[in-house]
């Protein structure tokens, strides 16, 4: 299949943009670092609360978009553990936003068929706010269209310092010999010990870094950074961020001779 250069696709609509997607070189797992948000509202002369609103229509468009497409893993960045460091008053708003956002879209992704889970140290989150987290994770626990994983409170260091723990405990329960640990038994002790690894991370607003997230499991995924900021990262931003996935060859350390034999 051709897929065009992301410069041949500006003149093309959202509908030619989706025609050309080629439905068997979709990622499993879609994994996205919503960044911008602030400097959004800050262009704006708004507070930066406004920015994180108007960045939940774009989680709103990428959901529906990986319904649409059959993809079937969707993990976004929330909110991590350095996050905590920010003024009280932007914790605040943003955790009764994740209120919010849950008492407001449940019944959609029920709809959609959208699994809710949250993944992280969420313990850490106001009693409110996990109350709604729980909530929701328990009335979408059934459903399987699409796994929607929000990492709350979530640092990928910890994450794997949780995992060694655990092996910790199992070999001092004799469940495990040190020596038989490998790859696999750390991977079974992870947060999203039951989802792929992401095969594309995307990451907003222009910083080309992955900022402690999900760091095991990024290996060998794709990654796809675009200057535009979160909120404005709509419908059209995720199809041309996909058909560039597209284009790229995935060798996982392996390499392919061109010669046919």
């Amino acid at each position: 299949m051709d897929i065009p250069t992301p410069s041949r696709l500006d003149h093309l609509s959202d509908t030619e943009l989706t025609a050309k997607l080629d439905p068997d070189l979709l990622p499993k797992h879609l994994a996205i670092i919503m960044d911008g948000n602030g400097r959004w509202a800050e262009a704006r002369s708004l507070p930066r609360i406004a920015g994180h609103r108007e960045g939940i229509k774009s989680v709103r468009d990428t959901i529906s978009l990986c319904v649409e497409l059959g993809i079937r893993v969707l993990t976004i960045y929330a909110f991590s553990q350095e996050n905590w460091n920010r003024p009280t008053t932007e914790i605040d708003g943003l955790m009764g936003l994740l209120e919010h956002y849950l008492s407001t879209e449940r019944n959609k992704l029920i709809e959609q068929g959208v699994r809710f889970r949250t993944i992280g140290r969420t313990d850490a989150l106001p009693t409110s706010a996990l109350q709604w987290v729980r909530a929701a994770e328990q009335e979408t626990a059934y459903l399987d269209k699409l796994h929607l994983t929000v990492a709350l409170s979530y640092g990928g260091r910890s994450e794997i310092v949780d995992a060694v723990r655990g092996l910790v405990r199992e070999a001092q329960d004799g469940k495990i010999q040190v020596e038989d640990i490998d790859e696999l038994h750390v991977q079974q002790h992870l947060y999203t010990h039951d989802l792929p690894d992401p095969d594309l991370l995307i990451r907003t607003s222009g910083e080309t870094r992955i900022s402690n997230f999900l760091l095991w499991q990024l290996a060998y995924t794709e990654l796809y950074f675009t200057p535009t900021l979160w909120p404005d990262f709509r419908r059209r931003e995720l199809l041309l961020a996909l058909l560039e996935f597209q284009r790229r060859e995935r060798r996982f350390g392996r390499v392919f001779s061109s010669l046919s034999s």
